[in-house]
């Protein structure tokens, strides 16, 4: 199971937000590729990038902070955020982005999603927001009448690389990952799924790792390091145990 360390940048500058909520954020540092590097000497292969400013104007924002992160980080860097079109797409896969994840588009215009999946093989990942069990999209602001697993069935056969669920109820919370959520969206849909929102510390990792074999590809997690309720190097290790 992966551990995605989690750079959220609004400004330029790395944050969290509690609920999506861009008046509710928390500033934690101005040098993301700097923070990039400190995940990657803990071990991290693997980076998952928002940007946040991108998901609430359709389009990206924060171009030169995720270049730095990219030309920097030694490992994969997934980037999600506003990305609406395939002139987006494109950018930054040539910016040097191993994965692009696709939300508010996945839910209006899937066929768009699915014919990036197909040119971009094994680059495309699904986000799926869920706000008591139906999709939430732009930039969490809109809540739609689509349940959250009818979405991610739609795009079984399309050649995505992963579904990223998140429970908006509880990211950047600390409550904990909403764990029955995310592992039964696992076994309904035959897609792999990284889970998103509320990691309170190690014991998320380990319950969600007891899953792997049920389809959790990985896990994603921000505030809990930023905040020193989780040990990076100890996370990484508990998901890469058999």
């Amino acid at each position: 199971m992966i551990v995605f360390p989690a750079i959220d940048l609004k400004g330029g500058e790395v944050v969290r937000l509690a609920e999506g909520d861009m008046d509710r954020a928390t500033i934690y540092g101005d040098d993301p590729a700097a923070q990039a590097m400190m995940f990657a000497e803990a071990g991290a292969e693997y980076l998952h990038v928002v940007d946040l400013d991108g998901s609430f104007a359709g389009e990206g924002r924060n171009v030169d902070a995720v270049k730095g992160i990219v030309e920097r980080f030694p490992g994969h860097v997934q980037l999600g955020g506003g990305i609406r079109d395939a002139k987006a797409v494109e950018g930054w896969f040539n910016l040097g982005v191993s994965r692009v994840v696709m939300g508010s588009a996945a839910l209006k215009d899937p066929e768009f999603v699915k014919e990036m999946a197909r040119e971009w093989e094994g680059g495309i990942v699904v986000a799926v927001d869920a706000k008591d069990g139906m999709v939430a999209t732009e930039g969490w602001a809109e809540v739609s009448d689509v349940p959250v697993v009818d979405l991610a069935r739609r795009f079984e056969d399309a050649g995505v690389a992963s579904l990223l669920f998140t429970d908006i109820g509880r990211d950047g919370l600390l409550k904990g990952v909403n764990i029955d959520a995310t592992v039964e969206l696992a076994r309904q849909v035959d897609l792999p799924v990284i889970a998103s929102g509320g990691v309170k510390g190690i014991d998320d990792i380990h319950v969600l790792s007891l899953h792997a074999n049920e389809g959790i590809e990985g896990v994603i997690t921000g505030r809990a390091l930023y905040e020193g309720k989780l040990d990076l190097a100890a996370a990484i290790a508990i998901g890469g145990k058999d």
